[in-house]
């Protein structure tokens, strides 16, 4: 898209141009092009890695929470004289 930005009379009839030939909204690859600036360095904001970092941190503690839960029940269960 930034190769053609200038056959158009503006950034946003670009984005409108070119998002129709790909099948999808113009928001859509605004918002990609938006990112993919970010990732370049050329714009402020979250890079793809760090918020791909920052889901798997958060899919990592779900997971903890996960085993730890199972843990319990597993080793309350155990315990319990009436178990056995």
């Amino acid at each position: 898209m930034l190769e053609h930005r200038d056959d158009y009379p503006s950034e946003w009839a670009a984005i409108t141009a070119l998002s129709k030939r790909l099948g999808m909204t113009a928001e859509t690859l605004r918002n990609r092009i938006r990112q993919h600036q970010v990732d370049g360095g050329d714009r402020d904001g979250v890079s793809s890695a760090a918020a791909e970092i920052r889901a798997l941190k958060r899919r990592n503690a779900e997971l903890t929470i996960e085993i730890l839960k199972a843990a319990t029940t597993f080793f309350a269960r155990e315990s319990d004289p009436r178990h056995r």
